[in-house]
């Protein structure tokens, strides 16, 4: 075989062979994103103003009070937001990451975990663990399936000290829409083995965050409010019977439907927001 061929063959291997990850600094961008594949990061963090956020003032000063904290190196929590869907969970992560970043520059940054990446955060905490910067790392509508001992076993290691512990500059903050995150059933309670064991053990998970903030459908007062906020930082005028019907006709309340009928609301008008 001719040295030609020899070089054309290793050309083709190197070709198909996958490239290596780019590094990642992590000290220098506001956001990053951990998957399968690695680390990558986001240089523009997107994030309403916290003033928006309305209908969860309660939740917003906690969660704010707490990242702050993180971010000047002082004592702080792991954060469980639970409760109902687009009542500004993860919206209200991001401005709070996006406040402390405005107040201690460079000092935190904020790390979404992919769901198909949950495996591998154990790296990610042995990445973060190197760095002088903090970290809170995000993981979006966590649930773990029936069955799936392997999980909450991971979350309560991560949070409890274990050997997989996350280090000292990192956080977790987690969203669901339950308290309990794993999936219960009234069959628990007929287990003739430690019933009320079995229970305990699934809501205890929730118990090893520091904060465990609740997020509740909102009223018709606090859904106008919301909408009332987001109108009036874009300068749309609107109409409440219009509001109100945009949100029966979506069945529900909350701050998601909220800006999505305030996007409407922009459209009808011809504007970008």
């Amino acid at each position: 075989m001719t040295d030609e061929t020899l070089n054309r063959i290793a050309a083709a291997l190197e070709r198909l062979s996958p490239s290596s990850p780019p590094q990642v600094d992590w000290s220098a961008d506001p956001a990053y994103v951990w998957d399968n594949h690695g680390a990558r990061a986001v240089e523009r963090l997107i994030a309403p103003p916290l003033a928006l956020l309305r209908g969860i003032d309660a939740q917003k000063d906690t969660v704010v009070a707490n990242v702050a904290r993180h971010a000047a190196g002082a004592a702080s929590h792991d954060m469980l937001l639970w409760g109902s869907r687009g009542m500004g969970k993860s919206a209200l992560l991001r401005s709070a990451i996006a406040q402390a970043q405005a107040d201690h520059p460079g000092a935190i940054a904020l790390v979404q975990v992919a769901p198909d990446a949950l495996p591998s955060i154990t790296a990610l905490f042995g990445e973060l663990g190197r760095q002088s910067r903090r970290f809170l790392v995000y993981i979006d509508d966590l649930g773990f399936e029936d069955g799936d001992s392997t999980g909450p076993r991971q979350l309560r290691s991560w949070l409890e000290g274990g050997v997989e512990a996350r280090p000292a500059n990192v956080r977790l903050a987690v969203t669901a829409n339950r308290r309990a995150i794993i999936s219960r059933h009234l069959s628990e309670q007929d287990d003739p083995i430690n019933p009320r064991d079995v229970v305990d053990d699934r809501l205890a998970l929730a118990d090893r965050f520091g904060l465990s903030i609740g997020f509740h459908a909102c009223s018709q007062d606090d859904y106008l409010a919301i909408v009332s906020g987001y109108a009036e930082s874009y300068g749309l005028a609107f109409d409440v019977g219009d509001a109100l019907e945009w949100s029966k006709r979506r069945g529900a309340r909350s701050g998601r439907i909220a800006w999505q009928y305030v996007t409407e609301l922009a459209g009808r008008a011809g504007r970008a927001i």
